[in-house]
Formats: C-alpha cells, sequence, structure tokens
C-alpha cells in the first residue's frame, strides 16, 4: 500500500469517527430538546422563527476591543505595554470604544454592515469575560457616552452593533458574590450562587459552582427569580441605547425557560434586534422561533476547515455536511447564520493554513458567496496570524507597510461583490456540481427570476467546464474576473476557472 493511500484511509476513518461522534451529539440534543419542551413553562410561545431582515444582508465584523486600536491613551490601563506586543493571559495593549470610533472609516471601505463586539461591561481581565458590573462600560474602554457615540457613529453609516451578553457568569468581584464571600450564610445574595461550604474557598480552590471548574468564574443561578430579574432589568437598560442585539456567550448552559424569556424582553424592546448564540454543535433547540434567530456557525466552521485546510474530506463529503447543518436549521436560520472561519477562541485561519495565502482566497471565496452571513475576525483581511487562545488575540498592526494588501484587496472585492448581487446575500442555495477528482465544487444561488452560479476550484490547476443553466439568460459576467460567457442551448459553455480561486457568474442585463 503506497504512502498516499494509506493517508487518504486514515482520513477516511477519522471521517467517520467524526460522523458517528456527530449522530450521537445529536440524538443528546434531541434528548436534552424533547425534555425542555416537557419541561418549559412557556409551550405557548412557541412561534415560526422569523429574523430580522436587514440580518441577511449582514457582513459581520468581530472585534476584541482591548487589541483593535488605542483612541484614548488617557483611559490606557495599569502597566499598559506597546502596541504590537505578545499577547498573554493578563496584558493589556490599551484598545478602546474610542479606537473603534476613529477606524470606522475604514470597516465601511471593507464593506462592513455589522459588528460584533466582544464583552465591554466592567472586568478586571483583558478579556472582559469576568463582569463585575453590567450596569457600567469598562473603564480602560471609555464610558456609557462613549459607547452611545460609537452607536450614533455606526447607524450613520448604516452599520449594526451587538455585544456580548456574558449572563451564565461573573468575576468573583462582582457585588453579589463578593457580599456572599463577606456575609456568607447572612448575605441577601446568597441564592445568586451555588456555594457548597464555608468559608467561600479561593479560585484556586473553589467550593462553589463555577463555569467548567474555573473558580474565578462563579456561575449565577439565572433561574432564581432576583437573578433573572437583574438580568432582564440590565438587558433593558443597554437595549435602550439603541443597541441593535446580543452575540450569547455560552447560552447551552443556561435553561431554555430563562432564554425564552429574556428574548421575549429583547424582542419588546425592539422588534428589529438580532439575537445570536455561542453553540458549537447542533443547535436546533435553540432555534424554534421563541429564543435566538441564528447561532455562531462553528460547524460552518468545522467543515471548511475539513476540507480546506486539512483535506479530510472529499468534495462528495463536503457538500453533504453542508447539507447536513442546512437540513438541521430552520430556513429563516440558515439565511442569518454567522458563518466564521475564525474568532477569539480559534487559532487564526492563516495559521491553520500554515500561511498559504491562496488557500485562503479560496476558502473565503467560498464563506462570502455561501448561504448565511459571512463574519471577519478583525484583522484575517490583513493577513493577521496567531495561535490558540491568547495568541490569536494579537493587536490589530495600523502600519499599513504590515498589511497583506493584495488579500485585504481580494476581501474588499469578495464584500462589494456579495453586497452588489443581492441573490448572493437571500438567494436559496442548490448544489451545481461536485467533481472529487477535480476539486471542483459548484453551486447555483437564486431568488425568482435571479440567479448566480458560484464554482470553487480547490485544486492547483486551472479547470474549464460547461455547466447546464435552468436560467433563461443567455450572457453571462463573471463578476470575480470580469469574464463574458454565453449559454449555448441548455449549457454555459467553457468556463474558465483559475486555480485555488473560482468564479461568479451572474446574468448581464
Amino acid at each position: 500500500m503506497t504512502h498516499k493511500k494509506l493517508l487518504h484511509l486514515v482520513s477516511h476513518f477519522s471521517y467517520i469517527l467524526t460522523n458517528l461522534t456527530t449522530i450521537m451529539t445529536r440524538l443528546l440534543t434531541l434528548l436534552f430538546f424533547f425534555t425542555q419542551l416537557l419541561l418549559s413553562q412557556h409551550p405557548s410561545s412557541m412561534t415560526k422563527l422569523k429574523v430580522p431582515d436587514w440580518t441577511k444582508d449582514a457582513v459581520w465584523y468581530q472585534i476584541f476591543p482591548e487589541r483593535f486600536a488605542n483612541g484614548d491613551s488617557t483611559i490606557d490601563p495599569p502597566k499598559v505595554e506597546k502596541w504590537g506586543g505578545k499577547p498573554k493571559r493578563q496584558n493589556y495593549f490599551g484598545g478602546d470604544l474610542k479606537g473603534i470610533i476613529d477606524h470606522l472609516d475604514y470597516l465601511q471601505e471593507l464593506g462592513i454592515n455589522a459588528l460584533y463586539l466582544n464583552p465591554i461591561f466592567e472586568s478586571n481581565t483583558n478579556h472582559k469575560y469576568h463582569a463585575t458590573d453590567y450596569y457600567k462600560i469598562d473603564d480602560n474602554f471609555g464610558t456609557e457616552e462613549t459607547f452611545k457615540q460609537l452607536l450614533s457613529e455606526c447607524h450613520k453609516r448604516n452599520i449594526r452593533v451587538i455585544i456580548d451578553g456574558v449572563f451564565n457568569h461573573t468575576g468573583r468581584d462582582f457585588f453579589a458574590f463578593d457580599d456572599i464571600i463577606k456575609n456568607e450564610t447572612n448575605s441577601k445574595y446568597i441564592n445568586w450562587y451555588n456555594v457548597h461550604s464555608f468559608p467561600v474557598g479561593p479560585a484556586d480552590k473553589p467550593n462553589y459552582e463555577c463555569w467548567w471548574g474555573y473558580g474565578d468564574l462563579p456561575k449565577l443561578m439565572a433561574d432564581t427569580p432576583e437573578v433573572r430579574k437583574y438580568l432582564l432589568d440590565v438587558t433593558r437598560y443597554w437595549m435602550k441605547t439603541g443597541l441593535d442585539g446580543w452575540r450569547l456567550d455560552v447560552p447551552n448552559e443556561m435553561s431554555h425557560d430563562f432564554w425564552i424569556e429574556w428574548c421575549g424582553v429583547v424582542k419588546e424592546t425592539n422588534p428589529d434586534a438580532y439575537i445570536v448564540g455561542e453553540l458549537w454543535e447542533d443547535a436546533t433547540p435553540w432555534l424554534q422561533g421563541n429564543e435566538f434567530h441564528a447561532v455562531m456557525n462553528y460547524r460552518f466552521r468545522n467543515a471548511v476547515i475539513d476540507y480546506f485546510v486539512n483535506e479530510l474530506t472529499s468534495v462528495t463529503e463536503f457538500d453533504s455536511v453542508l447539507k447536513r447543518i442546512r437540513d438541521d436549521y430552520p430556513e429563516e436560520a440558515n439565511s442569518a447564520m454567522q458563518n466564521l472561519i475564525g474568532s477569539h477562541d480559534t487559532e487564526r485561519f492563516l495559521t491553520l493554513l500554515r500561511s498559504d495565502v491562496d488557500k485562503m482566497k479560496v476558502a473565503v471565496l467560498f464563506q462570502m458567496t455561501y448561504l448565511g452571513a459571512p463574519m471577519v475576525y478583525y484583522g484575517d483581511e490583513i493577513g493577521m496570524e496567531g495561535g490558540k487562545d491568547p495568541d490569536c488575540r494579537r493587536t490589530m498592526p495600523w502600519d499599513e507597510s504590515q498589511w497583506d494588501t493584495d488579500l485585504q484587496d481580494w476581501y474588499k472585492k469578495l464584500i462589494k461583490i456579495r453586497n452588489e448581487v443581492s441573490v448572493l446575500r437571500r438567494g436559496s442555495f442548490k448544489t451545481a456540481l461536485v467533481d472529487d477528482e477535480g476539486e471542483m465544487y459548484g453551486f447555483w444561488r437564486e431568488d425568482g427570476n435571479n440567479a448566480a452560479l458560484v464554482l470553487i476550484n480547490n485544486d492547483e490547476e486551472d479547470r474549464t467546464i460547461s455547466i447546464t443553466a435552468n436560467a433563461t439568460d443567455t450572457d453571462w459576467m463573471d463578476a470575480l474576473n470580469t469574464v463574458s460567457y454565453k449559454k449555448v442551448g441548455s449549457e454555459i459553455k467553457d468556463i474558465k476557472v483559475p486555480a485555488l480561486s473560482g468564479v461568479v457568474l451572474v446574468p448581464k442585463r
């Protein structure tokens, strides 16, 4: 047996194991879902899912505020390090909300129309997932007025803004937990957390319920009436600022009953607000119409990595995995999914590719033309790299000599095409070509009489192919490479598809 055949067998064995794991996960998810339906106190609130219309046109950009830009050095944290230094668990570089405001023109030129910000509330960590005050913008990020200014400047540019809602846990310095440390069983907040014994142990030896055993993240008992009221009031407070929605941290570790009521509060305040959950596996139970609109689509990311990066799947298997994800979710949810290839919790995509920019380009081409809303992790568009957390949270370089401007132009071009061709944002999805040997993948995006054909060439050789087209249009233009083609009979003939690239055919009208 040749080395290549052996690798092929190993990769397919790995793929089979992955599928078995997926099946087991689904069965457990369905069991959990039906259990929640039986236990839910709000069965009448189940409705058909309807996503905010603007989310179908979104091109997302995720910003980790502490590392994007320093716009106000007067509010830098103590011992702030030089911009561009090595990110560590507990070091700071001075990124803030003013820095984001200062670079909105950059985002607008890139074509971005929706922002997701990692936590911005008061916290004693650089990532802000250890909340100490939900009613206060972190001192090192600015003030509530700064945040309102950011919202105003974004809305002037037709850019929507959502923020991170971290309601499952707090930091130890949060007022309620601090009161329990001081007053033990006499604390009026004793029911806000699940403390097993007293005195309250240190973070490295927690004797209380916390997130994944991390003692510096004590878990809130969100179903306790006092805690629930507090979190709902916090949500109402920030919704009144004009916020466009929320990304919810680890929502699977809180009850469906809580989220049903919480999402009702959000939608009552702003029916056009978007709610997206951080759910890495099948999120079907949360997408039934009374909770979230969509999720951060990590399943999409896994499929992209298995195909474009690790080469574990064939084109046929890639297409099958994507179909499975689409079939799991309501059509409305699929149109609003945050399709990401990287985030603050993952290695940078270019690092996974071992700095192969050409491979990144073809993957991004797929991301920008596929069903759902693409999301760019800050700096990916200029070639930023980084390993696992915290290395994936490097500072954004604003010295353009450090940018891969060719990659940036590629992002701009693809985003511009997506923003101009409505069927790429709102059209349905249908597979058009699956070619395992030639590493070719094609799909139609269709919406009524509008259509676009996307062909992806993941091979290192150019291809020329013809495709059957049901559309009546006879003249087609490749929006990516500005080449014209004609439909002869039932086929668009002799389409030239460059290596590690693709074409985006739209009718010439």
